[in-house]
């Protein structure tokens, strides 16, 4: 379903603006300008979902509501629900080249409140946002709930939430927070009302002019999320949505003592039992706003590394067998042939190789893997690169091609020269 062609990895915050992180505002209209210039045809991106702890898109509040730091304000001033002077003054970080989670997190939310105070104000807009509400009931309702309780118990997480039984959803004491969070559950509706709406439109704009977008999957959902709240059963946890187990990966190149990642497991015999229908609905609902997807972690529904949610370190985890084909074929019998690459780095066994031809889904190689080893032996050098894969310079998790050049060393760099061609006479390269 892929053809042999090339594109960009580069998520959306990094885009340059005046707004303390990337959005989808001129910056990203430009970029896909420069894509096409190159003749490129996908822009990779990473998770567009919420960001929880350590602000990072791999947790998430929920698999599917939008990150809305990247809402662009001056896009929402052209609707003519802010003015330039909402927002010209601000300090959304003093670094350009950084971003200040914090500050923007405090800065941009008095921004967006009157953003959708002048929205809901326009009678002549709801009739599109209650489209909007109805063609998102399965998740939005539930998202703008959480959100709002969450920030009603100073964003606490919602295993610290006090009031326990709103924590385990009774009916009468949601309904005391729904009528007294009524205008925060609003907001949050609203907010991914303009997410959708600016996202869908660069989209469009990048398919138009011949370019694909690859999103990203993370393969978990923070223990702090929607999910964890709305479907515990789906998960390993105690009554108080406790985690009883967590994931992570063991010791590897990266960390000695494994990869503590802290996301609530699944329960795959119950997610088997009601036929995978979330896992269905989170792919279907991913393939609504990207052209290819990348799912992250694809090891983990061969094996996945199960840690005690009480542990420290993942070191001492142990590896328990995942869902297998079974998920993917309950997915292609809903879904059909998708266009999906699976992450199949780290721990790769024989079982993982197999659920990957299993599903014939394209792997990846890492380009500096492979030239990190002067042999020549490596898997991902690019004379072993098999045709249907997906090869990268370096992922997320890298550096960038020339400061990673940079740290190599002499024999490294030698060998890379000569099996590239590449000149080191700086005038010769000019």
């Amino acid at each position: 379903m892929l053809t042999r062609s090339s594109g960009v990895l580069m998520h959306i915050t990094s885009l340059p603006n005046a707004f303390g992180i990337g959005s989808f505002g001129q910056s990203a209209y430009d970029f896909v300008d420069f894509l096409v210039e190159t003749k490129q045809s996908y822009w990779q991106i990473l998770p567009l979902t919420t960001t929880s702890y350590g602000d990072s898109p791999y947790q998430s509040f929920s698999a599917i509501a939008g990150n809305t730091h990247l809402i662009d304000f001056d896009l929402l001033t052209e609707m003519g629900l802010l003015q330039e002077t909402d927002y010209a003054s601000v300090n959304f970080g003093d670094d350009p080249t950084k971003v200040d989670y914090e500050r923007i997190f405090y800065a941009r939310r008095p921004i967006l409140e009157i953003a959708v105070k002048h929205f809901l104000a326009d009678k002549k807009r709801q009739a599109d946002f209650k489209n909007f509400e109805k063609n998102n009931r399965t998740w939005l309702e539930d998202y703008a709930e959480f959100m709002a309780i969450k920030e009603h118990f100073g964003n606490k997480a919602l295993q610290e939430w006090e009031d326990k039984l709103v924590v385990a959803r009774k009916p009468k004491t949601l309904a005391k927070y729904r009528t007294m969070l009524k205008e925060q559950i609003q907001y949050f509706k609203v907010t991914q009302y303009f997410f959708f709406q600016q996202w869908l439109a660069l989209k469009n704009y990048a398919n138009q002019r011949g370019i694909k977008i690859i999103g990203d999957m993370p393969i978990y959902v923070a223990a702090d999320s929607v999910e964890v709240w709305t479907m515990p059963e789906l998960f390993q946890l105690d009554k108080e949505c406790k985690l009883l187990f967590v994931a992570g990966v063991p010791a590897d190149q990266f960390s000695a003592t494994g990869q503590l990642w802290g996301n609530p497991l699944y329960d795959w015999p119950e997610h088997k039992k009601q036929g995978y229908a979330w896992w269905i609905h989170r792919i279907e609902e991913s393939f609504k706003i990207y052209d290819v997807l990348r799912i992250d972690h694809f090891k983990g529904f061969s094996d996945y590394w199960q840690v005690d949610g009480k542990a420290d370190i993942a070191k001492y985890g142990t590896w328990q067998p995942g869902p297998g084909y079974d998920l993917f074929k309950a997915v292609k019998a809903q879904l059909g042939d998708l266009p999906i690459i699976a992450e199949n780095l780290g721990n790769i066994d024989e079982k993982t190789e197999k659920l990957l031809t299993d599903c014939g889904y394209p792997g990846m190689k890492i380009l500096q893997f492979g030239f990190e080893n002067v042999s020549g032996e490596s898997l991902d050098s690019p004379h072993y690169c098999i045709p249907h894969c997906i090869a990268y310079t370096g992922t997320h998790d890298n550096d960038v091609i020339n400061g990673w050049y940079a740290d190599l060393s002499p024999k490294q760099q030698q060998y890379i020269n000569a099996y590239t061609h590449r000149a080191t006479d700086e005038s010769v390269r000019q």
